[in-house]
C-alpha cells in the first residue's frame, strides 16, 4: 500500500505532462494549414475575344443554266480543278447553232442587197445631175437604200442575239479554282435558271466568326488573331481582322467578323469549323496573380499572402484580366506568394505549410 502511494504522485505528474503535450500539439496543429500557392510574377497580359465560325471562300461563283437543254458533255467533276474559261457543262446547242447559221446567211444576203442599192443610188445621182431622171426617182432610190441599210442593222443584231443564245448552252468557269458542285451528267435535261455548278477560288479563303455584340466595340481592322481548325487540332495559324460587318443579328445578338489568314493550310476547305482568339489589348509586364487566389468580400478583393511563414489577408487593387490571370495594381509585389483556392477557414497569423508552388 505504501509503495502504491509513493508511485501515485509520479504517475499523476506523467499524466499531466502527457496531457499538456497533447493539448499543445493539437493547438499547434490546428493553427497550421497546408496550402498551394502561386507566385506573383510580371508577364505580358494578352486580352483576347474568343469566337467560333467557319471557313469561307473569298471568291465563289454559282453557275446557273441560262437556257434549257439536254447535257451532251461534262468537262469537269466535283472536286476537280478548273481553268478560267473551261467548259464545265455543255448543253445541246444544235438548234441555236442552226439559228446562228441562218442569221449569218440572212445577213450576207442583206449585205448584197445593200451593196446593190448603194450602187444603184450612186448611178441615179449621176443621172439626176444630167437631167435624165426626175427628183422623185432619185428620192425613191435613196429611200430603198436607207431601208436596206436599216434592215442590215437588224440582221446584225439578230446574229448577236442568236450567237448569245448559242453561248448560253455552254457553262464556263469564270475563273480558275476548285469545282465544289456539279450536279449534271450526260443525258440529263437541265431547265433554265437551275444551279448546276459552283467554283471556289482555292487561293483565297477567309475565316468568318460570330462575335457577341458586347465585344464588338473592342475590335478593329488590323488586330491580330490566332485561328485553330477542328480538323487540324494540333496547329495554330496567325490571322488579321480584315472586315467588320456593322450589323447585329436580332436573334443571336452577334455580329460577323472576317479574318484573313497569313498562311493557308494545305488541306483547308470551305465550310471547315474554326475557332479564333482575337487580341484586342496587351499589357506588357503586368504584375499577375491567378484568379483563383482572389477572395471577394463586400465589393473588395483580397488575397492570402504568406509572410514569414504565416498567412496575412491583403486587400488588392485589380486591373485588366484574361481567362486565368488578373493584373494587380496595388497590394502585392513580384515574388510574393499567395494562396490558391483559399479555404473559408483561413485566419490571419495561421502558420502556412506550402505543399506546391505554381508559377506563370
Amino acid at each position: 500500500m505504501k509503495s502504491f502511494q509513493k508511485f501515485l504522485p509520479r504517475y499523476s505528474i506523467a499524466l499531466v505532462v502527457l496531457f499538456s503535450a497533447t493539448v499543445l500539439f493539437l493547438l499547434t496543429r490546428a493553427n497550421t494549414v497546408d496550402v498551394e500557392v502561386g507566385e506573383v510574377s510580371p508577364s505580358d497580359l494578352v486580352q483576347a475575344i474568343y469566337a467560333t465560325g467557319f471557313v469561307e471562300a473569298d471568291t465563289v461563283a454559282e453557275l446557273h443554266t441560262e437556257a434549257s437543254g439536254r447535257v451532251i458533255a461534262v468537262g469537269a467533276l466535283e472536286g476537280e480543278q478548273v481553268r478560267a474559261g473551261q467548259t464545265i457543262v455543255q448543253l445541246d446547242a444544235t438548234r441555236a447553232q442552226l439559228a446562228v447559221r441562218e442569221a449569218r446567211a440572212a445577213l450576207a444576203e442583206q449585205q448584197a442587197i445593200v451593196n446593190d442599192n448603194r450602187l444603184r443610188f450612186a448611178r441615179r445621182q449621176a443621172l439626176f445631175r444630167e437631167g435624165a431622171i426626175s427628183r422623185q426617182e432619185l428620192e425613191e432610190s435613196e429611200r430603198s437604200r436607207l431601208q436596206s441599210e436599216e434592215l442590215l442593222q437588224q440582221r446584225q443584231l439578230q446574229i448577236g442575239m442568236k450567237a448569245e443564245e448559242a453561248r448560253k448552252s455552254s457553262i464556263l468557269a469564270p475563273f480558275s479554282g476548285t469545282l465544289t458542285l456539279q450536279s449534271l451528267k450526260v443525258g440529263d435535261y437541265a431547265p433554265a435558271n437551275t444551279l448546276v455548278a459552283q467554283v471556289v477560288d482555292s487561293n483565297g479563303f477567309m475565316v468568318v466568326v460570330e462575335v457577341d455584340e458586347l465585344d464588338m466595340p473592342r475590335l478593329r481592322v488590323g488586330q491580330a488573331a490566332t485561328v485553330a481548325f477542328d480538323a487540324l487540332p494540333d496547329k495554330r495559324y496567325k490571322a488579321v481582322v480584315s472586315r467588320l460587318v456593322p450589323h447585329t443579328d436580332r436573334i443571336t445578338k452577334t455580329s460577323r467578323l472576317y479574318l484573313t489568314l497569313q498562311e493557308l493550310p494545305a488541306s483547308i476547305q470551305e465550310g471547315m469549323t474554326a475557332t479564333a482568339n482575337i487580341v484586342y489589348n496587351v499589357r506588357p509586364q503586368a504584375l499577375l496573380v491567378r484568379k483563383n487566389a482572389l477572395v471577394d468580400e463586400q465589393r473588395k478583393s483580397y488575397v492570402w499572402k504568406i509572410e514569414k511563414g504565416a498567412l496575412k489577408k491583403v486587400e488588392v487593387e485589380l486591373g485588366a484580366s484574361d481567362i486565368s490571370f488578373v493584373e494587380v495594381l496595388r497590394g502585392v509585389r513580384a515574388g510574393d506568394k499567395v494562396v490558391l483556392s483559399p479555404a473559408k477557414t483561413l485566419r490571419d497569423g495561421m502558420e502556412a505549410k506550402i505543399t506546391s508552388i505554381k508559377k506563370l
